[in-house]
């Protein structure tokens, strides 16, 4: 997706509804455009998190005098259960209590924080209990596919459960054998369930990418919704998308006929840059009592 596109998109998906409407008009993915949505939300509440923060002592006295909080949420233009998670902190409720109550709403303090909790939960996709299950599940999806497509072409691998406490740090997929793409070699692949733009990008080469290719060699990495135009890498990591990979007939290092006959079209090798990595949100929270901002 060229960044024009990207940032078209980016610009008109800021609320859930938005996300059915662009998805209609333009005929998108609406699981494409989500995790657009979900990009634009987790980074606008990490870099206004403490300006809404400064603002709760205000807003609780607001909340003992009737107002609700799925009110100052939606005048703040922040998340739901993330307003409504440093609030009842601000009101006394102890932080493991504020997790327990939005995850078993029925355990509320008392009457009206249980139906305000439920109120937020059904206004929030993304920081809601729902919502990170709908992350994870789009992270074991993308897992699947790419164990699947190893499989299918009989590559033996290992994954980051086989592999945990071993290395500091592990991809979802170690090769048992390496194989080619057009003269680099790959020896493990990681799967993001994700949109590549370059804050992702950078996050991610930061985060894993880079140590990987100090611990186990050159690899890949695959974003299953995509991943920005002009996208670069640093020597060592290739970048896919999910339609790249799955068209893939993958040969062993030693193969003559390397890279194949008849390769997919995959447009010019991706390599994402080198430059440091600006402080960026996380791309879904751990739980709303976790999700404070780095």
């Amino acid at each position: 997706m060229d960044r024009e596109t990207y940032r078209r998109l980016y610009d008109r998906l800021a609320t859930a509804d938005d996300v059915a409407e662009v998805a209609k008009t333009e005929g998108r993915d609406p699981e494409l455009l989500f995790v657009i949505h979900t990009h634009r939300v987790t980074r606008d509440a990490t870099r206004r998190f403490y300006v809404v923060k400064r603002q709760v002592p205000r807003l609780a006295t607001q909340w003992r005098h009737g107002r609700t909080i799925l009110d100052m949420a939606t005048e703040w233009k922040f998340p739901p259960v993330l307003m409504g998670q440093i609030l009842l902190q601000e009101l006394g409720v102890p932080r493991k209590k504020v997790w327990q109550t939005f995850l078993h709403p029925e355990s509320a303090p008392d009457a009206r924080i249980r139906k305000e909790v439920e109120e937020l939960l059904a206004h929030d996709t993304i920081y809601s209990p729902a919502g990170m299950d709908r992350q994870r599940e789009r992270g074991v999806l993308g897992e699947s596919r790419l164990y699947a497509w190893l499989e299918k072409h009989g590559i033996g691998y290992r994954t980051e459960k086989d592999l945990r406490g071993k290395y500091a740090k592990t991809p979802d997929a170690l090769l048992d054998q390496p194989i080619m793409f057009y003269g680099q070699k790959i020896t493990w692949i990681e799967s993001k369930g994700n949109f590549g733009d370059d804050v992702e990008l950078k996050r991610n080469l930061k985060r894993q990418l880079g140590p990987y290719t100090e611990i186990f060699g050159e690899g890949a990495v695959v974003y299953w919704f995509g991943y920005i135009d002009g996208a670069e890498s640093p020597p060592g990591i290739l970048l896919w998308d999910g339609e790249t990979l799955e068209g893939l007939t993958p040969v062993p290092p030693d193969h003559p006929g390397e890279p194949p006959a008849d390769p997919p079209s995959p447009g010019p090798v991706r390599r994402f840059g080198h430059g440091r990595a600006p402080s960026a949100p996380r791309s879904a929270p751990g739980g709303p009592v976790d999700a404070t901002p780095p």
